[in-house]
């Protein structure tokens, strides 16, 4: 009997060199990503778990898929983090958060998770807020709208294509609190439906960053990091996309491979993964975390939680048609790649 990770390898390779075009449609490759993402933003700011926004934000993209014809509903669950006062008192703070899930249906047991987290960050001390990290009016454009805006153009252009593999569609809650939706997907997995899950790419953190990544999970088998990471690098370059991965500057982050976002809960399991990221793994500790150089608008390099460079009206200013051309660059990638390895019209 094959193993877990072998049978995974063997059912991407089936499907690896079939390309579709991409269906007919009206709209622009990103336009609908790039609606979607601020709309979401503008619409929802605030997203922190457990609060009517993040419920609000929940609801609206249940709506979406069902408008597109999926199957899709609100899975909630309850956890907690830690909220540290100013004088370094620590209490631990309960939510209840709420996560989207939506079904592209196979015609065979495995399938292909796509993830994006919906929840914007919510301050974690006192100091957080001091320092105008998180709250009521952030945005969350880069982090993370634009990952759900992709998702959702996804979604859209597949909806009509028959697929051997089944997809699912998750946006997350909890991410910012440390990855708590993500850890609670898992844990409602059975074993047989871990074992069937070729493949789980991760949306994070699309715009602001130089580059865009294509990156593995460390637990991630080389053979399955060529049929995914290597072949959207290919992807891109055959679509006139730059596009790059993790150089390995940092031995805690090996050559090829990322971490650190709902990602790491599925690859920590021994699910292969797949993330698609914007920063910049060459700056500052060389860990991603630098998704830019220091500049005036971008003063730490990073627009992570910050309410006054997190927002669309930044990003429009100081990377004029960022969030637009970002966009279509995934989704010129993405759509492809999906199709390859779900085995589009092989049903």
């Amino acid at each position: 009997m094959l193993s877990a990770t072998r049978h995974r390898m063997a059912a991407l390779a089936l499907g690896v060199c079939f390309i579709l075009p991409a269906q007919a449609k009206n709209q622009p490759y990103g336009e609908i990503a790039n609606m979607q993402a601020r709309h979401i933003a503008t619409v929802f700011p605030g997203r922190m778990t457990g609060t009517p926004a993040e419920m609000l934000s929940a609801d609206y993209i249940r709506q979406q898929f069902a408008d597109m014809g999926y199957q899709s509903d609100i899975r909630s669950f309850h956890s907690r983090y830690i909220y540290t006062s100013r004088n370094k008192t620590k209490n631990w703070h309960n939510v209840t958060g709420s996560t989207v899930i939506a079904a592209h249906e196979g015609h065979a047991a495995q399938q292909i998770i796509i993830i994006a987290h919906l929840d914007t960050y919510a301050p974690m001390s006192d100091a957080d807020i001091d320092n105008n990290l998180g709250g009521l009016t952030l945005q969350g454009m880069d982090d993370n709208a634009a990952g759900l805006g992709v998702m959702l153009e996804l979604a859209e252009r597949m909806k009509n294509v028959p697929t051997k593999y089944g997809i699912r569609f998750v946006a997350t809650s909890g991410e910012e609190e440390g990855k708590l939706g993500a850890e609670n997907i898992l844990k409602r997995m059975s074993a047989e439906e871990k074992k069937n899950t070729l493949l789980v790419i991760n949306l994070d953190n699309l715009i602001v960053g130089d580059k865009l990544y294509f990156n593995s999970g460390q637990s991630t088998p080389g053979t399955v990091r060529k049929l995914t990471r290597d072949r959207a690098l290919a992807i891109a370059r055959n679509q006139g996309v730059y596009a790059t991965s993790n150089p390995g500057g940092n031995p805690a982050h090996p050559k090829g491979t990322a971490c650190c976002s709902d990602g790491e809960v599925f690859d920590k399991a021994g699910i292969p993964v797949l993330y698609v990221e914007a920063t910049n793994w060459t700056l500052g500790k060389k860990d991603g975390y630098q998704q830019r150089a220091k500049s005036k608008a971008f003063p730490d390099g990073t627009s992570w939680h910050d309410i006054r460079l997190d927002n669309q009206q930044h990003i429009d200013s100081a990377l004029p048609q960022r969030i637009e051309h970002r966009s279509r660059d995934v989704v010129k990638v993405m759509l492809p790649l999906v199709k390859e390895l779900a085995k589009a019209n092989k049903a």
